[in-house]
């Protein structure tokens, strides 16, 4: 069975910072790009960043660049979003899945606000 587990998700303000993390199992993840989507309250997802398979290559949607990185560990099959000045547009939650949004984690709440 695929599993993929985020975590790290939580209140903070404005300009702090989170890592979120995304455990996956029951695939062979080395093998697989990985990506991060969120959706924000009252919209639609949007696709937040690509990595991919073996963590040299990654891109992002503009507004993020600069402030969120993405990096895996494959020996964990475990990916992660370091998430840096964070801003009160970035209140969603964020899911990651697996390339071409096969498979889907059931997201964490990231809230940013004083």
């Amino acid at each position: 069975e695929v599993r993929l587990v985020e975590s790290g998700g939580g209140l903070v303000q404005p300009g702090g910072s989170l890592r979120l993390s995304c455990l996956t199992s029951g695939f062979t993840f080395s093998d697989y790009y990985m990506n991060w989507v969120r959706q924000a309250p009252g919209k639609g997802l949007e696709w937040v960043s690509e990595i991919n398979s073996d963590g040299e290559e990654t891109t992002y949607v503009e507004f993020v660049k600069g402030r969120f990185t993405t990096f895996r560990d494959n020996a964990k099959n475990t990916m992660y979003l370091q998430m840096d000045d964070l801003k009160p547009d970035d209140t969603a939650v964020y899911y990651c899945a697996t390339g071409a949004m096969k498979f889907w984690g059931q997201g964490t709440q990231v809230t940013v606000s004083s």
